[in-house]
């Protein structure tokens, strides 16, 4: 298994020592948001990684070879170079035994992580049980590897163009705890509340850091999902949010639009009609989960020394 990944000297250093390390996918940069921009983006959740003192490493698959912290120049190129596959479980022995690139989702990366044994990633909202999914069981590959892959998310809850509850009776079914950092009701990506609420409400990155060993600990495989809502001042209004996803949803299904695809046509759609306020608020929920991911992760350290 191991054959096939490289580690960045600096990943490598950090995990021989026990030293804080955050994962941090590539679908954000090569499918997320515009070069330079999802360059610069990516750079600048590394810089909030390091500050709070710990090791990002940036996951990706080039010529085959999987990687956990890409170089600075890495990062360029998957953010300007076009066609880069999108990546999750099913895709990646063809993408590795074919030497070609892949931009990682929130299920390979978690793979890719674990494999490196890094055990937090911070990303911007898991995939889950799309709108309508009892007729087309469109379900995100991400809940599966929440089920069973032992890395814990931080994310801004299940992006809110998904069937929000039907996501949660999902991981509940799989066992994955749902974690809300101060809040008791589950974040919708753009905006602070969704209606629905968390198991646990979590006042301390200490406090999620304790679960998480414990539940490990215990031989409870599987991930752990921490929401962490989107500061205040970035979130949308509910209610456009809301008109926006839903006039989307019925625009995707006369076009046909499926599958992985599906998530990208949407989120094109509400950056499109809110007029890119929704990029900016994507940006700045990837930079408060990955504020609150290191401070995760370093005190997951403690507990592991």
């Amino acid at each position: 298994m191991i054959k096939y990944l490289d580690l960045s000297k600096e990943v490598k250093e950090a995990l021989d020592n026990n030293k804080p390390v955050v994962a941090l996918e590539s679908t954000i940069i090569s499918h997320g948001m515009p070069y330079p921009q999802n360059v610069e983006t990516a750079l600048k959740v590394e810089e909030i990684i390091r500050s709070k003192g710990a090791i990002p490493a940036t996951i990706g698959i080039i010529g085959g070879r999987l990687k956990a912290g890409l170089t600075n120049e890495e990062i360029d190129y998957m953010g300007k170079t076009k066609g880069i596959a999108k990546v999750s479980r099913r895709d990646i022995p063809f993408i590795v035994s074919n030497k070609k690139d892949g931009a990682t989702t929130v299920a390979s990366t978690m793979i890719i992580a674990a494999m490196a044994g890094i055990k937090v990633f911070a990303t911007g909202g898991i995939g889950g049980v799309h709108r309508g999914a009892e007729t087309t069981m469109d379900i995100s590959a991400d809940l599966e590897e929440l089920a069973m892959t032992n890395v814990a998310v931080v994310c801004a809850g299940a992006k809110s163009i998904l069937d929000i509850g039907l996501t949660l009776e999902y991981l509940e079914t799989k066992g994955v705890p749902v974690l809300g950092y101060k809040t008791d009701e589950l974040p919708a990506f753009y905006t602070i509340k969704s209606g629905f609420k968390v198991d646990f409400n979590m006042d301390s990155p200490k406090s999620i850091a304790d679960l998480i060993h414990t539940k490990w600990s215990l031989s409870l495989d599987g991930g752990v999902l921490i929401t962490n809502p989107i500061p205040k001042e970035f979130s949308m209004d509910e209610a456009l949010i809301e008109k926006v996803i839903s006039d989307a949803v019925i625009e995707a299904s006369k076009l046909g639009v499926k599958g992985k695809e599906t998530t990208p046509f949407l989120l094109s759609k509400i950056k499109e009609i809110t007029k890119g306020d929704s990029l900016d608020s994507n940006i700045q929920l990837v930079y408060n989960n990955a504020r609150l991911a290191a401070e995760v992760a370093v005190e997951l350290t403690k507990l592991d020394a």
